[in-house]
């Protein structure tokens, strides 16, 4: 079966904006669908496609949907708006961090009317959604996975087949589970190496030249915490929603995580600190608070 080529996207974020972008520079039909009102035109203005405000009638004219949007409950929301609109053969991509047992309800709730759901979050951020460099992490049904890989590639350069729906956004919680372990270690490292009296700055050139780099060391700590510019384009709010995803599977596993709950306690602590709407790099300033000294400070 060919790609399908007519495509609405629903949530033109940060990440949605670039990805949407992606997809109609390489060809398909894209319609923009987003909360925030004039966006959608915004992006048709700047980018290019068709501003779909009405949900049901854009749906019934697309061959595929994807959804980027900041949670499962947003995801279910709008796919309630286009389920009057959904028809057999239509294929529904969910690209958003969400919790898999909320995207297998959805699909459940779908699948009598012959659709099928797909979850497909990313990694990479914003810089990578505009190269188009994205790492997807792709659960669900084989043949739709293959009906919709062009898609995908339009959109990333490594797509990784997880197993079954809902396992590609355990997968990408467990990531930013990672991703937050190593950010914590290493902020912290920085503030007792500067205590000790080396330069934050050498020792992340350090740790970059030896096996305590990781992607905090080499891609945020110059970049947005020594800097104190703290906006790298990916929220706290959004980093413990991932992590609480990841303790959820967990715990659904029967798993015990204690360091995974302490990441976790630390980033929602830093929530708590800064209030909403920070960026997630910005977690930096808890250890800093608690440690009673600044990075970078004399």
């Amino acid at each position: 079966m060919s790609a399908p080529q007519s495509i609405l996207f629903v949530g033109i974020g940060n990440m949605g904006w670039p990805m949407a972008a992606r997809l109609l520079g390489a060809g398909f039909t894209v319609a923009v669908n987003d909360a925030v009102p004039g966006r959608g035109a915004d992006f048709v203005r700047q980018v290019g496609g068709v501003a779909a405000d009405d949900l049901t009638a854009a749906v019934a004219l697309a061959d595929i949907v994807i959804t980027m949007l900041p949670t499962s409950r947003h995801v279910a929301d709008a796919v309630a708006v286009m389920r009057a609109g959904l028809k057999p053969g239509h294929v529904v991509i969910d690209m958003s961090s969400g919790a898999p047992a909320a995207t297998q309800a959805i699909a459940a709730d779908l699948a009598p009317l012959g659709v099928v759901m797909l979850d497909a979050p990313v990694s990479g951020g914003v810089p990578r959604a505009v190269t188009g460099e994205l790492a997807i992490m792709a659960g669900g049904d084989a043949a739709a996975l293959d009906r919709v890989e062009p898609v995908l590639r339009a959109m990333g350069t490594t797509i990784h087949r997880i197993g079954g729906l809902g396992s590609g956004q355990a997968m990408k919680a467990l990531n930013n589970l990672v991703s937050a372990g190593g950010f914590l270690i290493g902020i912290e490292a920085l503030l007792i190496g500067q205590q000790f009296g080396i330069d934050p700055g050498l020792m992340t050139d350090v740790l970059n030249a030896s096996t305590g780099m990781n992607n905090s060391t080499q891609k945020k700590f110059r970049q947005f915490v020594l800097s104190r510019q703290f906006n790298s384009g990916f929220g706290l709010d959004l980093m413990v929603k991932d992590l609480s995803i990841a303790l959820e599977v967990a715990r659904a596993s029967g798993v015990a995580a204690p360091f995974s709950n302490l990441c976790r306690e630390l980033s929602a602590s830093a929530q708590g600190l800064l209030g909403p709407g920070q960026d997630h790099t910005a977690l930096a300033k808890l250890s800093e608070a608690l440690a009673g000294v600044e990075l970078g400070a004399d």
